[in-house]
């Protein structure tokens, strides 16, 4: 028996050195209780193992890092004046300031949350380090009609994690979408509270997302930020330290749904 058990154990393929942790993003799993709390950083600051770096850059951009690769969501094209090229961005079309026609061509990765009228567009851009798909949405066209499948949610998986960028979001996802969605931990939601979904609505989609963070963006201005704290102070806890990043990993994510602030802020060197 004991040599049977050798042979087995001797079978078994090792784990590859750089796989990236599996997300559980499809899979629903217990909250682990006694977590640590969040940590603040600096986009240039070595990174560590199996965590998430998330700075707020602008609007809707945020530069998502884990291991060795980025992403920038909603890419305008302009990030800070710094000599920095993300292995991906992702953009959304609804308005300029979520997309740029003229990507630097140096960046290797382009993702458009849309694609022919109607018809969307799928990505799944595996980067070993970071996995980047997408759920399609609605969108509101500029003639008072809708266009189907305008708008992409992004998700990151990274790092065991599962972060969501909502995009230029219009209507609350259907069921098929919060199902291909899957459990969050992180989400950017948009919550200017008329351009993009209503402010009532914004906050049931993210009352049923029950992501561990949620990050507030896409806001013009501290009432405009004040009033979706507001409604969202009697059921999260918000933690607003002014600071523009923060690391997170499994082992650090809230033991609750908490709303956490971020100030915009282009990327910068770190002597600046």
């Amino acid at each position: 028996m004991i040599r049977f058990i050798l042979v087995l154990i001797m079978l078994v393929p090792p784990a590859a050195a750089q796989e990236r942790r599996p997300s559980h993003c499809i899979a629903i799993s217990q909250s682990a209780p006694g977590l640590e709390y969040l940590q603040k950083a600096a986009f240039s600051d070595p990174l560590p193992e199996f965590s998430v770096r998330i700075s707020y850059i602008a609007h809707a951009s945020f530069l998502i890092q884990a291991g060795q690769r980025s992403a920038v969501t909603d890419f305008t094209g302009f990030i800070g004046n710094v000599d920095f090229t993300p292995d991906a961005v992702t953009m959304n079309h609804a308005h300029d300031t979520h997309w740029t026609a003229y990507p630097d061509p140096e960046i290797p990765n382009v993702l458009p949350g849309w694609g022919e009228f109607g018809q969307g567009i799928e990505h799944h851009l595996d980067l070993e380090d970071m996995l980047i798909r997408n759920v399609p949405t609605d969108i509101r066209s500029f003639g008072g009609g809708i266009e189907p499948k305008g708008n992409s949610i992004f998700v990151f998986e990274a790092a065991g994690l599962c972060i969501g960028h909502l995009g230029h979001l219009h209507h609350e996802p259907t069921d098929e979408q919060y199902a291909a969605l899957g459990r969050m931990d992180v989400v950017m939601a948009a919550v200017d509270g008329g351009m993009t979904l209503d402010l009532p609505t914004m906050m049931k989609v993210l009352r049923r997302l029950r992501a561990r963070i949620i990050i507030p963006m896409h806001w013009f201005g501290d009432g405009t930020l004040g009033r979706f704290l507001a409604g969202m102070a009697p059921d999260f806890p918000i933690v607003n330290e002014g600071g523009s990043e923060i690391e997170i990993s499994l082992r650090s994510l809230p033991s609750q749904p908490t709303v956490v602030v971020l100030r915009p802020r282009y990327l910068r060197d770190a002597e600046e």
